[in-house]
């Protein structure tokens, strides 16, 4: 069955749009004065309701890496406003060998350089250079693998 040029057009956005998504996202957080590069490369589709409640899909849940690393759920959920994410759901960060997760991040003036994550127990700032660009984020294991570790499981000897 031939494609007709309306069929073509329809095939050829629906490959787009995984690049749509994950560049509008980016483009999204920075129009609310946030940095690009807070979510992942790997973002399938994202939603914004008239409330601000941001849901960002990924292909699968990753672990990547701004100052420390970082895991993203399938699905992260937000309060979107200008200059935050509160309320985030689906994000956790490694302090000192403990993933706590991550409640909201901030930025209250862009020209002083900083971005402010709320780990409940503590504010933790970082630079806002480190989210210029999404962050490669990769499955669990390929990840501690690329470290040069492997997880190994317990076997039994006889």
């Amino acid at each position: 069955m031939p494609l007709t040029p309306m069929s073509f057009l329809t095939l050829f956005l629906l490959l787009l749009y995984p690049l749509t998504a994950t560049s509008s996202i980016h483009n999204l957080l920075q129009s609310q004065g946030l940095p690009a590069g807070l979510f992942p490369e790997n973002v399938k589709a994202y939603s914004l309701d008239q409330t601000g409640l941001l849901e960002v899909h990924l292909d699968q849940p990753c672990l990547a890496k701004f100052e420390t690393r970082v895991y993203f759920d399938s699905v992260v959920r937000a309060n979107l406003s200008f200059g935050g994410l509160k309320g985030l759901e689906g994000l956790t960060q490694e302090e000192l060998f403990l993933w706590l997760p991550v409640k909201d991040i901030i930025v209250n003036d862009p020209s002083s350089g900083l971005i402010l994550f709320d780990i409940g127990v503590a504010h933790k700032q970082l630079s806002l250079s480190l989210f210029e660009d999404p962050p490669v984020c990769k499955p669990q294991g390929v990840l501690l693998e690329n470290d040069g570790r492997k997880q190994m499981g317990f076997q039994f000897q006889r």
